[in-house]
């Protein structure tokens, strides 16, 4: 499709700046095959932009690179690579507007929204410069008095990053952060849907003084053809991937044969739990912002809103009437807090789910549907009464969809919480300090908001239990998922 949005000149002056190449080597390059992919506004349909489809040779090219700066990054001193990480943060917060909207124009979030991810991604560079210097060992004598322990960590080795369209910037950060921290050369390949991030973040890290070869950016329409060979080469030490649990699992099936290090951010269905002594004002405030931030289209998004039976219709109506003044367009636009899904797949999906709730006995106190005008957009929407064993409550909705079901007992609440195959992140909303601590401990959730409706913080370890995922990112646990730790005894220097 021809762009025909008419756009500010300072968008068309940042889309024509970022790289449309593949970076490989500290060049950025085109494609082997000479072809490329459309990038396209959701909040359109219009393509933005055009960039370098990479080939499984470009992939095997990027992975060559990393691998011959390996040794040389892993030796430089711990204090020089907090230094370029920290200087990639600070030039991402000088550029924070640029960011921004890019990621307004790629993803279609609202522009508050998108500032607020450049926040947010920022602090891992920030906070994975500061663990760059704190990766410690340890030494002491063995129980038998013969020898002493040297324990010290090392770099895994050439890692191979594989990040989702949703939060374009911080997944990026939050895997290339403690890559870097830890003295290890990447592979980025970012998704599709919203690649030109990533490209820019790949410029500002050359800005900050990074060497050739130790993050090479690989953008591609062909996720598996290029994704394949690279897993499969013995150099590659470490993969890390945030996306559905189903691709996810046949990564690791991959990444299995050669034994690979594996982080896996995977799929949720996060429960939010609204008991009948909670501070409605602040669950309601909690609830919109566990749900409708960036579209619904997270995997931390709240998807099962399990409320007292006693407050839930009050519950409902207020949450109903904040909707309702929500407002919907393209995320550059002023007041906008509702933009776009990110394609046609996310239209139907939220359809059938809503579909379905409202067959099983669900009704529409708001939204429902798609709205008719240019772009993917889907009405905020509030449903009540939702049915146990509809498909909204054991799908991950990734839309714009509050489900709300009833419970009348702590132990009902509990149940329905964990019936899931997934543990991402759950929300819990009382005033009683014990019945919070008693959620802490019987919710299976990798993660829990006690009455929070957001809990991502660079500062702490995200991940899930079950199927949603395997390792943490963030937090001081972060860096260990790109460290493999060495013992060595050596004699007793006492005789």
């Amino acid at each position: 499709m021809t762009d025909t949005t008419p756009r500010s000149q300072t968008e068309t002056d940042l889309l024509a700046a970022v790289p449309d190449g593949l970076l490989i080597g500290g060049v950025w390059r085109s494609s082997t095959s000479g072809t490329t992919f459309d990038v396209a506004d959701p909040a359109t349909g219009a393509v933005v932009k055009s960039i370098a489809d990479a080939t499984p040779a470009d992939g095997m090219a990027a992975l060559d690179a990393a691998v011959d700066a390996a040794a040389s990054w892993a030796a430089t001193p711990a204090r020089v690579r907090a230094d370029i990480l920290r200087r990639t943060f600070d030039i991402v917060q000088a550029r924070k507007e640029d960011f921004a909207l890019l990621m307004t124009i790629e993803m279609g979030k609202p522009l508050a929204e998108a500032r607020g991810e450049v926040a947010y991604g920022g602090e891992f560079l920030r906070w994975f410069s500061e663990e760059t210097t704190r990766i410690h060992g340890r030494y002491g004598a063995n129980p038998e008095g013969t020898g002493r322990i040297i324990v010290s960590q090392h770099p895994v080795g050439p890692c191979f990053l594989i990040t989702p369209w949703n939060f374009p910037l911080a997944m990026a950060t939050r895997k290339i952060g403690p890559a870097l921290a830890a003295g290890n050369t990447v592979v980025i390949k970012p998704a599709a849907l919203t690649p030109l991030t990533t490209l820019l973040l790949g410029q500002v890290l050359q800005e900050a003084g990074l060497p050739d070869g130790v993050v090479n950016i690989v953008t591609t329409s062909k996720s598996s053809a290029l994704s394949g060979p690279i897993i499969a080469d013995p150099r590659l030490r470490k993969l890390s991937f945030t996306g559905s649990t189903a691709v996810g699992q046949h990564l690791l099936e991959q990444a299995a044969k050669g034994v690979l290090r594996t982080s896996m951010e995977l799929g949720g269905n996060a429960p939010f739990v609204v008991f009948d002594d909670a501070d409605l004002d602040k669950a309601v405030q909690g609830a919109l912002a566990a749900k409708f931030r960036n579209i619904g289209q997270a995997c931390t998004a709240a998807n099962r809103f399990i409320v007292h039976s006693s407050v839930a219709d009050e519950f409902a109506r207020r949450v109903t009437e904040t909707v309702a003044g929500f407002g919907i367009g393209r995320g550059t636009e002023d007041g906008v807090t509702i933009g776009p899904l990110i394609d046609e797949d996310a239209i139907a999906k939220a359809t059938t789910l809503v579909g379905d709730a409202v067959e099983r006995g669900a009704t529409v106190a708001f939204g429902g549907a798609r709205i008719d005008r240019p772009g993917t957009f889907f009405a905020p929407t509030v449903l009540t009464g939702v049915a146990a064993g509809s498909d909204i409550l054991r799908e991950e909705i990734f839309g714009p969809v509050l489900a709300i079901a009833t419970f009348d007992t702590e132990d009902e609440a509990v149940a329905l919480a964990n019936d899931t195959e997934y543990g991402l992140v759950s929300y819990v909303y009382t005033e009683d300090l014990a019945r919070g601590q008693r959620m802490i401990e019987r919710l299976a959730t990798g993660m829990m908001g006690l009455n929070m409706g957001v809990v991502s913080n660079a500062a702490a370890p995200f991940g899930g239990w079950k199927m949603s995922g395997l390792g943490r990112e963030g937090g001081a646990e972060g860096i260990h998922e790109y460290l493999q730790t060495k013992y060595t005894l050596t004699p007793n220097p006492f005789g």
